[in-house]
């Protein structure tokens, strides 16, 4: 079966950590951009990206400096290493699979429907 199946979501305190995964099976993520999207409000942020093959990484402004995405190329697995959490980091966290270029160009952060395959999210919420 192919599919995207994110976990690792829950409830943390401003300045906590998270570390969500994003598993892929039934297809490998060689040559696929993989991106981190946060829903709230039915909007779609892309707030992180990777392109699997050459494992570059890139992240939006909300988020830079604080999520780190890293890759197990053998569990065909990425992951979004969250510290210091805001409460504006709460939201409904999705993996999604699209053209590695989507990365490169920073296009990921505002072009979700250029993704074409998604997984169903993991709640994230932050709040004292």
């Amino acid at each position: 079966q192919v599919q995207l199946v994110e976990s690792g979501g829950g409830s943390a305190q401003p300045g906590g950590s998270l570390r969500l995964s994003c598993a892929a099976s039934g297809f490998t993520l060689n040559h696929y951009g993989v991106a981190w999207f946060r829903q709230n409000a039915g909007e779609r942020e892309g707030v992180a990206c990777m392109a699997f093959t050459e494992n570059s990484t890139y992240y939006s402004d909300s988020v830079k400096g604080r999520f780190t995405m890293s890759r197990d190329s053998g569990e065909n697995t990425v992951f979004l290493q969250m510290k210091d959490l805001k409460p504006e980091d709460t939201g409904l966290y999705l993996c999604a699979t699209g053209a590695r270029s989507l990365c490169y160009s920073g296009d990921y952060r505002n072009s979700p429907k250029s993704f074409g395959f998604w997984g169903q999210g993991t709640q994230v919420t932050v709040s004292s």
